[in-house]
């Protein structure tokens, strides 16, 4: 397992998805897997760095662990901001238009759509949130 502590702010991004590809990039991560896992650590980190601390800046930790066989990724995210479970808002109705939507939680959907597994805790004052995706 490897593990990032960073603070949480947008600019920082940058470093987050570099350190996952890092990782997968050290594993042979196809492309098209490599692109929607970075996509999701994306909306996750930026949302850690938008709303946990607002309008405070605080840390954010995020740990990248791959097995072997089958290869399956897990990425955590662990801050100690506001608790927040992202997955417990309704998924947007995506069959109505963008103007007949609700703002937000569209990011969270497609995460969950793009991702093997999303799971949320909330444990010893911190918000943990794991993302599960196979490699192969």
């Amino acid at each position: 397992m490897k593990e990032l502590e960073i603070s949480a702010l947008n600019e920082n991004t940058t470093q987050v998805l570099a350190f996952v590809d890092e990782q997968l990039e050290a594993v042979g991560c196809p492309m098209k897997i490599q692109m929607q896992i970075d996509l999701a650590v994306e909306e996750i980190f930026v949302n850690i760095a938008n709303y946990a601390y607002d309008p405070d800046v605080g840390p954010a930790t995020v740990r990248v662990s791959i097995s072997e066989k089958p290869q399956i990724v897990d990425i955590t995210f662990i801050d100690h901001g506001v608790p927040y479970d992202p997955l417990a808002k309704e998924d947007p109705d995506i069959t109505l238009s963008a103007e007949e939507r609700e703002i937000g939680g569209l990011g969270i959907f497609m995460v969950k759509k793009s991702m093997d597994d999303v799971k949320y805790e909330y444990r010893d004052g911190h918000n943990i949130l794991t993302l599960k995706k196979g490699l192969e």
